[in-house]
């Protein structure tokens, strides 16, 4: 059942004891006066269904205990002795001078359940609710928009460790598998890690990586097969990590079809490769050509004249809807702070109209304009993001991607005249082609005896290109990166480096995600986040009077 906090003061209560010691202004003096404002018993009341049982912890302790943590940088069993020891803790979060803590394994509890709740994001909208009322965002459109690439805690597998490790799980996992295992299987899969072979001979590693994915596929044959049983979502889970690791890394061996058992690793990377099957979404991306990075990737929006953060996301580090464009696109459509119709924000009624007035005083009164202004890097500035960007009625200062022209110096794309409507293609030298359904466009034999041929191609049959579907708005992002307003307005961005700084770092050093899966990171960032937030609000004087936040 939900825990709540007592009313009543203890007799060696820390606040009434050393509150003198706290210095007023900090977060402790903060959460000691306000925590039960800012996180109310409604705050954890959606995971306690029943009204018996013991207790949990109460609402403005759990939240003021994960801000802290977030705040200063520390374990969980750091967390778990500075509520026990440190006098400023337990002032901020309402415990007894002799009042013990929780055993560290608790924090793993609370965050596991807010992850997998339908609000993973609480904290952070419990800290938007607290910026919306103060109205420190009231008329600030803009909005930078970057990532960083967060190290994963967990060892990155080769292939045969994972194939080991995927075989171990099923037999842990699926009902019957260690029998399969034992009579189908050519390996001992009784012990962990690598079989003892002679690594240094290549013949040998290769038998070994043929037997582990002809005993991988005879495991699947029998428990995943025609015939196989339903199984529940762990033992699906664990088949179907073992498929994809018996498939990802390996292709049929020189002079075989992959029907006579001889297997070798593949002499490429899979481009959504699993790097370890204990954290199954973690992945490899490369920040640079040579430097590759293993992990997760989160994405960051803030306001920079303030400093807050707007909105975050923590996404895969490479596949499916981890790129940036993507996540620009969504973040900005996510913001809770424009006070667009329906958008049900911290602080507004979800069928509040919205004011379509420019806003541009941050002390305007009046709902918040809708319209944004996102600045970001090149990453942002993809033909679709900048459609969507254009379709929701959003500005943006995004630097455009640089263009490659085919001769080193010679005419690039925006050389070449575009008519969408006649869906022509006009070069340099003033010939004509149509576009093709799949938008390309090839000039052939005009090309042979061209003057400008030396500018524009090298190859034999002649120029051809593929007219991106969105065109127009990389054009005119490109003309606009031209002018002395965007060379003026881009430095803007610069501002997110330092809440990603803020936010990556921990004393100087940056974080390894301990979380496993997306979900549970996600959920980190979102009170990382707010933690940043309410410590910059306390920057900007905040202060509760008559029943409302406002900035003194």
């Amino acid at each position: 059942m939900q825990g709540k906090s007592r009313l009543d003061r203890e007799l060696l209560d820390a606040g009434e004891m050393a509150g003198h010691l706290v210095p007023p202004g900090s977060v402790f003096a903060f959460l000691a006066e306000h925590r039960r404002e800012l996180f109310p018993d409604s705050f954890i009341a959606d995971l306690f269904q029943s009204r018996t049982g013991r207790p949990s912890l109460p609402a403005d302790l759990v939240g003021s205990v994960l801000v802290l943590k977030e705040l200063f940088d520390l374990s969980d069993p750091q967390t778990a002795d500075a509520l026990s020891y440190d006098i400023r803790w337990k002032v901020a979060c309402g415990r007894s001078l002799d009042q013990m803590g929780f055993d560290p394994s608790t924090l793993v509890y609370w965050r596991r359940r807010i992850a997998a709740s339908d609000r993973p994001d609480r904290v952070f909208d419990a800290v938007a609710e607290v910026i919306t009322q103060t109205g420190i965002l009231r008329g600030r459109r803009k909005r930078c928009v970057d990532s960083t690439v967060f190290d994963d805690a967990v060892e990155t597998q080769d292939t045969v460790t994972q194939l080991v490790a995927a075989v171990r799980k099923v037999a842990r996992v699926v009902p019957g598998a260690g029998e399969v295992i034992v009579r189908v299987c050519t390996l001992d899969y009784s012990q962990p890690g690598k079989p003892g072979i002679d690594w240094d001979d290549p013949a040998a590693k290769e038998r070994l990586v043929s037997d582990l994915v002809d005993d991988a596929l005879a495991v699947l044959a029998e428990l995943a097969g025609p015939g196989a049983p339903q199984r529940d979502p762990a033992a699906a889970d664990a088949l179907g990590l073992l498929a994809l690791v018996a498939g990802q890394d390996v292709e049929p061996a020189e002079g075989s079809d992959g029907t006579d058992g001889r297997w070798r690793i593949a002499r490429k990377v899979a481009p959504d490769r699993v790097i370890s099957t204990v954290d199954t979404q973690a992945r490899h991306t490369r920040k640079s050509k040579s430097k590759r990075r293993d992990g997760f990737r989160g994405h960051v929006a803030a306001e920079p004249e303030t400093g807050l953060v707007t909105e975050c996301e923590m996404t895969m580090a490479a596949g499916e809807g981890s790129t940036d464009a993507e996540n620009g696109v969504t973040m900005t459509g996510r913001d809770r702070f424009t006070g667009a119709p329906g958008s049900g924000g911290p602080g507004q009624e979800p069928d509040a109209p919205a004011d379509t007035t420019d806003s541009a005083s941050p002390d305007a009164d009046g709902p918040q304009d809708a319209r944004l202004e996102v600045y970001g890097d090149s990453s942002y500035g993809s033909g679709q993001a900048r459609a969507a960007y254009r379709d929701a009625g959003h500005d943006t200062v995004i630097k455009p991607g640089p263009l490659h022209p085919a001769v080193p110096g010679g005419f690039t794309i925006d050389d070449f005249t575009i008519d969408e409507q006649a869906g022509t293609v006009t070069c340099p030298a003033g010939v004509t082609r149509p576009m093709s359904k799949t938008r390309t466009v090839t000039f052939g034999a005009a090309c042979a005896g061209c003057p400008l041929r030396q500018r524009c191609t090298t190859a034999k049959d002649g120029r051809s290109m593929t007219i991106h579907p969105h065109e127009d708005l990389l054009r005119a992002a490109r003309a606009q990166a031209r002018t002395d307003d965007f060379k003026k307005a881009y430095p803007t961005r610069s501002a997110i480096e330092r809440i990603i700084s803020w936010t990556a770092t921990c004393h100087g050093r940056r974080i390894k995600l301990r979380y496993l899966g997306t979900a549970k990171n996600n959920a980190w960032l979102h009170t990382r986040c707010a933690a940043i937030n309410l410590r910059t609000l306390l920057r900007h004087g905040l202060a509760r009077r008559d029943g409302a936040w406002v900035l003194a």
